[in-house]
């Protein structure tokens, strides 16, 4: 059996080759994960551990409401003092973006950084390495990691543009270094700072974010750290070097487990649908060859043995498609680093790293995969009985068995649908119910698919027979005369589907729903923001309010206060401009309380509470080394406003509470509205600074929906691994079809069926697969977008229900497409038999 076995995997080479491309790209995603993963994941770590070489202790300062309070520079040479100790080093951190010859910020804005050079008694900072020049001494100097360096094309001695949360100044380039910092390997760029600089810009004079300590030979660095403990000021986080280099690759593994997670969930999507065309493959393998398997059991061979001859074939072409599918993984890891690279989020050197677990897991998945897949085909294979060989009639599967498959189908698609039905119902606690029940209703489908082959196809039937004539009309028949095989042939197009149109609804309703909140609730013509996502400082402030043109402006800062002994977010907002840029529609009181000192607050909040205007309440705020409990008069009850916090302040009451700026955005209403004159003039008026964004509504409104088509887009080309898989299903499906179909084709042909007609039937019956693939899954997609948004439309104001009706018809579109390219080989084969020959054939 086993010797019958591979012939038959090398007779059928051609037949088996779709199989084998579906197991291939499956396993290629997998491993190519899995690798790319475990890289990526270790680069980083070693880069990361490389940071801590020499290092002892690391010490964090405190941190209150978000704000870094600092260690103060004496704590440091108190720390310099502690037995074993060789030198202390401290740093302060933040944004710096440095602008091109045009003014534009060079590299990706979160991850450009600022830092203090700190250099020892030999005048070198260990943490840089100056390839030209030296460290930056005094205020208006500046160092310049060689990558920025290079893509500005800086020299030492030029002078640089240099953005920071505040205004944009010019420094003199001192030096340039290499540097194995992990922002510049993600594209981003670094900048030096004289210490006292950058205490300045980022914390505040005489102050560090934290320091490293290095110990003397033979010193312990556990020893260290007890004596070091109790210098610090309370809140203060210390640990050996050792535990922070483990924690950091524990946090870096932790975030590649997330993304691991998506890849791997697509690469199971993937191999879930090449499941159907493998299992439909060794379906119509097992089927032609129902005279052959008779013969076998007749000479002797027992149902055992016959299951275990296609488990065989299945374990054959599982292992090579396997093998081969490692192998573009390690292509695709590859591909993957090299583009990111490209990119310029640069990945730290380092081997690629193939784990036994890696190796283990893809090869065993795509074998488990055809075997399970073949499991069903060879069990029918199995109970072919003796007699068949007598005759060329196919086993069929029996009206006991269909009722069967039908009634479980229909009890599992019930299920699911009223467990997705609950799941919507619960809003955001009913994911988890979703999702069970989204499982239940797809293998629900997959199972009554073939069930529904002949009502939905008999819809298209008339059409395709008044449009294309007896190549129509027999194109349909063709589709429903094996259901099973039509049915497991869509079912691949309708998960895809499936999934890409959830996505779909789900991704329109965000946006429409982003779009109208951001036009009924901004008035403002400009945002001003940091393009790093730090907070703006107040210097930005002070230029806008100083720029001509500008009729109303408010900022948004934000400050941690306690009403009634609770902790409540607030914004600190300019008391005369904040209702002109915001869309804040009074319940009861007026915004003129604001600018003597009162408090406003959202409905919602007001109503929870009981209060309305005129009422007082106890408001604590602490911070900057102060704590005070104010009565604040409620000046006015406004409509929420998702781009506002339920309680408003003016600036002038927090600002004292605050140790550094907190401003998220400041919004502009101008002279004249949005024109490109007006976003000029507040370019001009921030000292064209590269770090900041000027934008109008609609470009907001578009970065935000930007954000949400890009993931939109990485979904799709994820999912893309499972439309291919489907579409190689569809040609695996017709050229079986053909091969089974030659006696009949030959026959068509001979009473006048031209070439012509005959591929047309087949492109038809193409076409009709993948629109009743399409359509099954367009609807189930649009029910799961539906309860999905049902559950995060309390988090998403203005949430409705949008069905993008472009996208259907294009989704549609480019189904039939997939069964028009799809049927190209198989046609051309029908087309060119030889009638003759064919007619002969059994």
């Amino acid at each position: 059996m086993f010797r019958t076995a591979l012939r038959n995997v090398l007779a059928h080479k051609a037949r088996l080759l779709m199989t084998v491309l579906a197991v291939t790209l499956g396993v290629a995603f997998v491993s190519g994960t899995l690798v790319f993963t475990d890289t990526l994941g270790k680069a980083f770590s070693s880069q990361s551990a490389k940071s801590y070489d020499d290092i002892a202790v690391v010490v964090e300062g405190p941190e209150k409401d978000g704000q870094r309070l600092g260690i103060p520079a004496g704590t440091l040479t108190k720390v310099q003092g502690v037995d074993g100790v060789d030198e202390v080093t401290g740093r302060v951190s933040g944004f710096a973006g440095v602008a091109d010859e045009d003014g534009k910020l060079l590299g990706v804005g979160w991850s450009n950084t600022g830092r203090n050079f700190a250099p020892d008694e030999s005048g070198k900072d260990a943490a840089f390495d100056f390839v030209r020049g030296e460290g930056p001494v005094q205020d208006g100097q500046i160092a310049l990691d060689k990558a920025t360096a290079d893509k500005g094309g800086y020299a030492v001695g030029d002078t640089v543009r240099v953005a920071t949360t505040g205004t944009v100044q010019e420094y003199d380039l001192a030096g340039i270094f290499t540097t194995d910092d992990g922002q510049v390997s993600a594209g981003g760029s670094l900048v030096l700072f004289d210490t006292s600089v950058a205490q300045e810009q980022y914390l505040r004079p005489g102050h560090f974010e934290g320091f490293t300590v290095a110990a003397k030979s033979g010193a312990s660095a556990q020893q260290i750290l007890d004596e070091v403990k109790p210098l610090l000021p309370e809140g203060s986080k210390a640990k050996t070097a050792e535990k922070a280099a483990a924690d950091e690759a524990k946090m870096i593994k932790d975030s590649m487990k997330n993304m691991n997670t998506m890849l791997l969930a697509f690469a199971g999507i993937a191999l879930f649908v090449g499941i159907f065309l493998i299992a439909n493959t060794f379906t119509m393998l097992v089927a032609q060859r129902t005279r052959e398997l008779a013969l076998m059991r007749a000479v002797g061979a027992s149902r055992p043995q016959v299951k275990r001859s296609v488990i065989m074939e299945a374990l054959f072409v599982g292992t090579i498609a396997s093998l081969i599918g490692f192998g573009v993984g390690l292509g695709l890891a590859t591909g993957l680093r090299s583009t990111l690279n490209a990119l310029d989020m640069k990945i730290p050197d380092g081997p690629l790293v193939v784990s036994a677990a890696a190796v283990l897991s893809a090869l065993g998945v795509g074998i488990a995969v055809t075997v399970l897949a073949a499991w069903l085909p060879a069990r029918r294979a199995a109970k072919i009985p003796p007699v068949a060989a007598m005759s060329s009639v196919h086993a069929v599967a029996s009206g006991k068995s269909l009722l069967v498959r039908n009634v479980i189908g229909a009890v599992l698609a019930g299920a699911g649908a009223l467990a997705i039905t609950a799941g919507a119902a619960q809003g955001s606690t009913g994911r988890m119910l979703i999702a069970v029940g989204a499982f239940l209703t797809l293998i629900g489908f997959i199972i009554l698919i073939p069930q529904l082959a002949r009502p939905v196809i008999a819809v298209f039937r008339p059409l395709l027979t008044r449009a294309f004539g007896v190549s129509g009309k027999l194109a349909a028949q063709n589709a429903v005369r094996n259901p099973r095989r039509t049915g497991a042939t869509a079912s691949a197009l309708a998960i895809g589907l499936t999934l890409v149109t959830g996505l779909t609804v789900i991704g329109a309703s965000i946006g429409q729903a982003i779009d109208r909140t951001t036009t009924d609730q901004v008035r403002g013509d400009f945002r001003i923001s940091m393009s790093s996502g730090h907070p703006l400082d107040d210097s930005s402030l002070a230029l806008l309010e100083k720029a001509e043109g500008i009729e109303a402006l408010s900022p948004q800062e934000a400050i941690q206060v306690r009403v009634e002994g609770k902790e409540r977010h607030a914004s600190a907002v300019t008391a005369d401009g904040v209702d002109e840029v915001y869309h804040l529609p009074v319940v009861n009181g007026s915004f003129d309380g604001l600018g003597q000192g009162q408090i406003a607050v959202a409905e919602k909040t007001a109503e929870k509470q009981g209060w309305k205007a005129g009422d007082t309440i106890p408001v604590t705020f602490e911070g900057n080394g102060k704590k005070d409990t104010q009565r604040l008069t409620i000046a006015a009850v406004f409509e929420d406003n998702d781009f506002v916090s339920p309680y408003l302040l003016p600036r002038e009451l927090a600002t004292p509470y605050l140790t550094q700026s907190a401003i998220q955005e400041i919004w502009v209403s101008m002279q004249g509205g949005t024109t490109e004159a007006n976003e000029k003039a507040l370019v001009d008026a921030l000292g064209n600074n590269p770090g900041m964004k000027v934008q109008d509504q609609k470009e907001f409104r578009d970065e935000i929906g930007g954000m949400i088509n890009m993931m939109l887009n990485i979904m799709y080309g994820l999912l893309g691994m499972a439309l291919i898989i489907a579409v190689l299903g569809v040609i695996n499906t017709l050229a079986m079809s053909v091969f089974e179909r030659q006696q009949e084709i030959g026959m068509l042909r001979a009473i006048g069926l031209d070439r012509r007609r005959v591929k047309r039937m087949i492109r038809l019956e193409a076409i009709v697969i993948s629109l009743f693939g399409a359509t099954v899954g367009i609807a189930l997609g649009s029910f799961l977008g539906w309860a999905i948004g049902e559950t995060i439309k309390g988090s998403i104001p203005d949430y409705e229900l949008v069905l993008p009706g472009g996208r259907i018809v294009l989704f549609l579109a480019l189904a039939a497409l997939v069964g028009v390219l799809a049927a190209m080989w198989p046609a051309r084969s029908a087309a060119r038999l030889n009638m003759l020959t064919a007619i002969k054939t059994e």
